[in-house]
């Protein structure tokens, strides 16, 4: 058992950034985490145990890490800001099964998580490059079973809406391409020092079960995109912006959405993943796309 306050307390933090002269850098999106009952929460919901092999984004004076380390068999932390290394390195001594790497997250090699029994991610991700970080984190393909971030509010949001919401879009078809996306947890401003301008959620993404890969990834997405890149405009004007304004191009792109069972008025928001998938097949079959 570790005496004392812990990492996360108000009391201990300011003690922490006095004692190292620091300060939230505005740089790295910093704002400490000073309520506990907070980060307990958060070690809960992403049910952290012994056979897990926990990777930690942004630890910042090893708040959280301390409370994911008393649960997990390992915890791998990746903290950007060189400044904090030799913090982390008094703030979690009492922890043998923590390692903190001083490394980009966006630029780290995941390959030392390969053989993890049980790899779970968890982190209060900076509000600036959370979208690039989960990008990243999916793109790697890790074998994670969750992922549980603290992330701005209306950025959650966005991640769990359901078609036809004001919040769904290219965000939100993205992350549930692979993933289950629920919101756990409110976190209210006054819960960090210094308080952001916006409220928090803490969000759990999980595999989706039996998950396989659209053959045409890359062009979905494409095509996505193009969907909601002027949200006032109809998925036809839109689309022709993205594949070119001829006349043929446009009887094409009708005979797509028709063939899709679609209205032509449609908007990008009204249409699922499986839709944006049915229509790209038709897209590609009217050859609007090439279908090399």
């Amino acid at each position: 058992m570790i005496e004392g306050p812990e990492i996360g307390s108000p009391a201990r933090t300011a003690g922490i950034l006095n004692k190292y002269h620091l300060r939230a850098s505005k740089r790295f999106g910093q704002n400490f985490l000073i309520d506990l009952n907070v980060l307990r929460q958060i070690a809960e919901l992403a049910a952290i145990n012994q056979d897990d092999t926990v990777l930690e984004i942004g630890p910042g004076i090893g708040s959280l890490t301390e409370q994911l380390a008393k649960a997990a068999g390992q915890v791998v932390a990746y903290e950007i800001d060189k400044k904090l290394i030799p913090v982390l390195a008094e703030t979690l001594a009492p922890y043998d099964n923590v390692k903190v790497i001083n490394q980009d997250i966006l630029k780290a090699d995941f390959s030392v998580f390969h053989d993890a029994k049980s790899l779970k991610i968890v982190a209060n991700l900076p509000y600036y490059i959370t979208t690039p970080i989960l990008f990243y984190l999916l793109g790697e393909k890790l074998a994670f079973k969750s992922i549980t971030v603290m992330m701005q509010k209306e950025v959650a949001a966005r991640l769990q809406a359901q078609v036809g919401s004001k919040e769904y879009g290219e965000l939100s078809l993205a992350i549930q391409y692979r993933t289950d996306v629920t919101i756990r947890l409110q976190v209210p401003r006054s819960a960090f020092m210094p308080s952001p301008n916006v409220d928090s959620a803490v969000v759990m993404l999980t595999p989706k079960a039996g998950f396989k890969a659209f053959p045409y990834e890359k062009e979905l997405f494409s095509l996505i995109k193009a969907a909601f890149a002027h949200r006032r405009k109809s998925l036809v004007n839109n689309l022709l912006f993205r594949y070119g304004k001829t006349d043929e191009n446009r009887a094409r792109i009708e005979q797509s959405l028709t063939d899709s069972g679609f209205n032509l008025s449609i908007r990008g928001e009204r249409l699922t993943l499986e839709n944006y998938e049915q229509l790209l097949l038709n897209l590609r079959k009217n050859a609007v796309i090439s279908a090399r």
